[in-house]
């Protein structure tokens, strides 16, 4: 049985392609991005949506958020990475992609460990043949983990952290590796684009294109579809104190749902020495 939700949206106001929400429980906030704007955005849920209460221009375009565990904020930028203190003060991190590549980062989270991971994708939006999945570590190194990729896209893990599902959108798969292993999760006809998992291990998809997120078992069965206004969707995460409350962002717009699952806290990052 495939359960089915709706989406409502949770702000009037209109993103040019929202991406990459995350809740940051100390300062009851979630935070995501806005590429195209070069923008990170933070708000407060309320009841009906999402109050926006604070806007950031930092970059040609900011393509991913994680929070640090001393409440810094890690951004991707265009090419490179930015910190955004608690206090506010913007400092560089490292470079990740050489100016003027032709190429831009795109989704990215922290792993267990609280490196950050953080893909690449062709700056024109056209099939890449060798995009990358890279690791920025504590010290601040760049370690290539995927190589090969059409577009680097959502990443995800396992209740326990042993799994990590990752994007890559062009062949329309979802790889899923383990310490030892890997293995294709998911193959389809479509253009999956972030993804998040919950508490019970299924992973949720945002299809891009198609106003749908889709509910997947550990197994890979189809089980449930949130539907979504704007057919352009681009990542869903749980939000909320109890991170009970669906939050998806889209090209366009930002909507919530309840969806009776709980989500997992995001990794926090460990910083830099």
């Amino acid at each position: 049985m495939v359960e089915r939700w709706v989406a409502t949206r949770a702000s009037d106001r209109k993103f040019r392609l929202a991406e990459g929400p995350i809740w940051d429980g100390p300062r009851a906030l979630v935070h995501w991005v806005e590429i195209e704007a070069g923008a990170l955005h933070s708000g407060r849920l309320t009841d009906s949506g999402v109050e926006l209460t604070e806007t950031r221009e930092l970059d040609r375009m900011v393509t991913a958020v994680a929070r640090g565990r001393t409440g810094d904020l890690l951004v991707a930028g265009l090419e490179t990475l930015l910190v955004v203190t608690a206090d506010g003060e913007v400092t560089p991190g490292p470079r990740i992609l050489p100016e003027g590549s032709g190429r831009r980062l795109n989704d990215g989270k922290c792993d267990p460990d609280g490196a950050f991971l953080v893909g690449t994708m062709q700056l024109n939006e056209q099939p890449g043949t060798d995009e990358v999945l890279v690791r920025v570590g504590a010290d601040r190194s760049v370690t290539t983990v995927e190589s090969g990729a059409g577009l680097s896209n959502g990443l995800a893990w396992s209740p326990d952290g042993s799994l990590r599902y990752w994007v890559d959108t062009v062949p329309g798969v979802i790889h899923r590796r383990s310490s030892t292993s890997s293995e294709v999760f998911l193959r389809d006809d479509w253009d999956p684009d972030g993804i998040c998992a919950d508490a019970d291990g299924n992973v949720w998809v945002a299809v891009y294109g198609t106003g749908e997120v889709r509910r997947f078992s550990p197994a890979g069965d189809l089980t449930g579809v949130v539907a979504v206004a704007s057919a352009e969707v681009t990542c869903p995460a749980f939000v909320g104190p109890g991170l009970d409350r669906l939050m998806i962002t889209a090209r366009d717009a930002v909507y919530l749902a309840d969806v009776g699952a709980t989500g997992l806290p995001a990794y926090e990052w460990a910083g830099f020495h």
